[in-house]
């Protein structure tokens, strides 16, 4: 079946070790110009600095924003590699004719219905939580998985070992296998 989605997609661009080997250069590019790769932080900054510029007094406030804001300007790498990402995705996928304008993937209607709107709304809840739970969690995953497994940082290891868990956990639950039995035995 993977094989079937893999042909209509045509062919994939870039092995897997190629894009390992990639994202380790990028990795060691970005570490010996200024530092490490994370996002989830710049989305706090550009909080930030947007609020501190339009309600100074709501960010001083929270010393969690004022913390963020003070200093802080969006002409950095980070806000710039932050920027790069949908632009380079959108770029590959120009590039390799891979661009949908689909929002509902077939696996969600089939488990959840083709409703666009419940897509847009899931989709936005899951990135909220995934974005609190990096800031919560001291760090997203090109921050733990990426920068902090190559640095040996041991809370990046159980960061990884949790998320995969997490992961498939969560994927068996909202995808069930149509081969697996149920509760009562029957496939």
């Amino acid at each position: 079946m993977a094989m079937a989605r893999a042909r209509t997609l045509g062919p994939i661009p870039l092995s897997w070790w190629g894009g390992g080997l990639a994202i380790g250069l990028i990795l060691t590019i970005a570490t010996a110009l200024a530092e490490p790769i994370g996002v989830s932080a710049q989305y706090v900054v550009l909080d930030g600095v947007l609020l501190h510029a339009l309600a100074p007094a709501t960010v001083e406030q929270s010393p969690y924003l004022e913390k963020t804001a003070k200093g802080w300007t969006l002409q950095t790498y980070e806000f710039f590699f932050v920027l790069g990402i949908p632009l380079g995705a959108f770029l590959s996928a120009l590039a390799t004719r891979r661009l949908s304008t689909r929002v509902v993937p077939s696996e969600w209607a089939a488990r959840f219905g083709p409703s666009p709107l419940r897509r847009v709304i899931w989709s936005f809840v899951g990135g909220f939580l995934l974005l609190f739970g990096a800031r919560f969690g001291g760090g997203c995953t090109s921050g733990h998985m990426i920068s902090g497994i190559s640095q040996l940082a041991i809370s990046s290891m159980l960061f990884t070992a949790a998320l995969f868990a997490a992961a498939m956990l969560t994927v068996r639950y909202l995808y069930p296998s149509p081969n697996r039995p149920n509760r009562e035995g029957r496939a």
